[in-house]
């Protein structure tokens, strides 16, 4: 079960889950264990019929997962792999990192996918579900979803894969953008616009006099069109639970759009931890979160439900949560109205300038990253299983891709005068 570990360590990751199994049963924690049904082979076809293939996860992302934590104690969580670090190339120099930020390099991602990608959503945008106007062409292009998504999912076995998520990013974007925030978007009312766009997800089980008039209602704007588009090539290709995984983690994103809302309609800044608390749920977590579909394989239900790989999720939710608040700090401070993002709200809670907020701001993401690595080593080490410690990388491979979207995206993002 460790063929995807390389062999220099297969024998020591044995003894760090040996270990771990050992420090569960001590403490009455029960064992990892797959489930009964098997997970999709990853040698077997894919759902949308192209082999499902075993791609090498980043280097960045295995040491980090493998490593484990550090500190007095968890020696025998840690991995030492023989590799370095690769150098990230020329391209990733584009794009200036914020200074103290812990975050990793990565590979630009694949130029001849990145330009079919790019090329096919624009046209699944303007051609299936009309999402934008003429006069929205240069903000859709400069979004760069095609390599953004490309950088998020190495794993992909095919375009095809990648194109489940990105719809559902372009989709998601375009229900932010035009129901909460800069193409005429608004807190009053809401509620009523996300529960009838969620129908689009989650689909409606109503009576027949009824059922006509709902199916029409998910044509009459461009988030629901493009909801009901995305969700349907993704419902094709994933199983009955990866597709419920995501309408569960999309009723979460919801939630965190209306708390927000919320304090918006009420000019109220929240208390910090009352802020990240609204961010666990209003932020990327649908993304990572079918990294195994995309990636052509399952990670089954019981596993992914485990507290522990819940807690990897939400850690690696929220980090790259906090990477866009301090990206699009500048870009929210230029826009009409107030924004909240982690700098602010600290700046007017703790009472500090926003120099020293923002700099608070990069230190609690460090702190959540590491905390993600961390759990992600730990859960790797006590759940051997392929598919976890596939998916686990998977979600590390995401972090790291967010970032560097983040980075590299100069038409979005520049950072503040403060060093």
């Amino acid at each position: 079960m460790l063929e995807d570990v390389p062999r220099a360590a297969a024998h020591v990751l044995a003894d760090a889950v040996a270990s771990a199994r050992e420090a569960a049963a001590a403490l009455g924690h029960p064992p990892c264990t797959p489930s009964p049904l098997p997970a999709v082979s990853e040698a077997a076809t894919s759902p949308l019929g192209a082999p499902s293939v075993t791609a090498p996860a980043p280097v960045t992302a295995l040491q980090r997962v493998l490593r484990g934590p550090t500190g007095l104690g968890t020696a025998s969580l840690r991995i030492s792999l023989p590799e370095e670090l690769p150098a990230p190339s020329a391209a990733t120099a584009e794009g200036e990192a914020i200074p103290g930020l812990y975050y990793h390099p990565i590979a630009e991602p694949d130029p001849v996918r990145v330009e079919e990608v790019s090329r096919r959503i624009k046209s699944w945008a303007l051609d299936e579900v009309t999402l934008y106007p003429d006069d929205w062409e240069e903000e859709f292009d400069g979004f760069s979803v095609g390599r953004y998504m490309v950088g998020c999912h190495p794993d992909a076995p095919s375009v095809d894969h990648l194109m489940l998520a990105t719809r559902l990013m372009v989709a998601e974007n375009a229900v932010d953008d035009c129901y909460c925030e800069d193409h005429g978007g608004s807190p009053v009312g809401l509620g009523e616009r996300l529960l009838l766009a969620h129908t689009a997800l989650d689909a409606l089980h109503t009576t027949a006099e009824y059922q006509p008039q709902w199916a029409a209602s998910l044509h009459e704007d461009a988030p629901r069109r493009a909801y009901r588009s995305a969700m349907e090539y993704f419902v094709r290709a994933a199983s009955p639970s990866q597709a419920d995984r995501l309408r569960h983690d999309m009723s979460r994103l919801h939630l965190g759009y209306l708390a927000e809302a919320a304090w918006a309609q009420t000019d109220h800044v929240p208390q910090v931890w009352e802020y990240l608390a609204m961010r666990q749920f209003n932020n990327f977590r649908p993304c990572p979160t079918i990294t195994d579909t995309v990636g052509g394989y399952e990670l089954p239900a019981d596993l992914h439900a485990r507290p522990a790989m819940q807690k990897v999720i939400a850690l690696a939710g929220n980090a790259t949560t906090v990477v866009n608040d301090l990206y699009s700090y500048t870009k929210e401070l230029d826009a009409p109205g107030r924004h909240l993002n982690l700098p602010v709200v600290i700046s007017e809670r703790e009472g500090l300038s926003d120099r020293d907020a923002y700099l608070k701001s990069v230190e609690i993401h460090n702190e959540l990253m590491h905390d993600f690595e961390s759990a992600a080593a730990q859960l790797a080490a006590e759940c051997p299983v392929p598919s976890v410690q596939r998916f686990v990388r998977g979600v590390a491979a995401w972090v790291d891709g967010n970032h560097h979207w983040h980075r590299s995206n100069t038409y979005r993002y520049s950072l503040p005068d403060f060093w």
